[in-house]
């Protein structure tokens, strides 16, 4: 038996039977869909009730002059890893594209872009706050972060970060 847009079929020997809605019923089958769909979309919901529940995000708006774009993908490249080594899910940076000027508040205001900057929006996944703020800990202690070592090629004073807890996700 297998299950194909709600329809049962039946294998026997050589030749592919269908089995409708009413020779269901002579199968002693209750229902149009069987037991384990509702069983596979309850684990479904719990993992990512699961997933949503432990996460923790940490995410960061700054500043970069547009010059320094390769100098930043450096920086990242040599700092991101470590956040995964610590512990973090995933590591996101992401370059302004298409970041519009608001008439009130808006992305560069809030860090006080000058013309010749790119905002740039980034954000870390940890899989809990507990893990994150070990792993925050450890990374301050690194040496790899040492601002004489790995200098941003940003201002880091018009940075501006948060932790956050998830409070709603949708995936496909």
């Amino acid at each position: 038996f297998w299950l194909d847009s709600g329809c049962l079929w039946h294998t026997r020997a050589a030749r592919v039977h269908f089995i409708g809605y009413n020779e269901r019923a002579l199968l002693n089958c209750r229902s149009p869909t069987p037991w384990f769909v509702g069983y596979l979309k309850a684990v479904h919901a719990a993992r990512s009730i699961r997933r949503q529940a432990m996460s923790y995000i940490d995410g960061f708006v700054l500043a970069v002059p547009t010059a320094n774009k390769e100098k930043f993908l450096a920086h990242a490249r040599t700092g991101d890893p470590v956040f995964i080594e610590y512990g973090a899910l995933r590591v996101v940076e992401c370059w302004g594209d298409d970041v519009p000027h608001g008439k009130t508040t808006d992305f560069f205001g809030a860090v006080k872009a000058t013309p010749d900057e790119t905002v740039v929006f980034s954000w870390i996944e940890w899989p809990d706050k507990p893990t994150r703020d070990a792993g925050m800990k450890k990374m301050m202690e690194d040496p790899r972060f040492d601002p004489a070592k790995n200098p941003m090629p940003f201002d880091g004073a018009r940075m501006i970060y948060g932790g956050f807890v998830p409070l709603y996700e949708l995936t496909r």
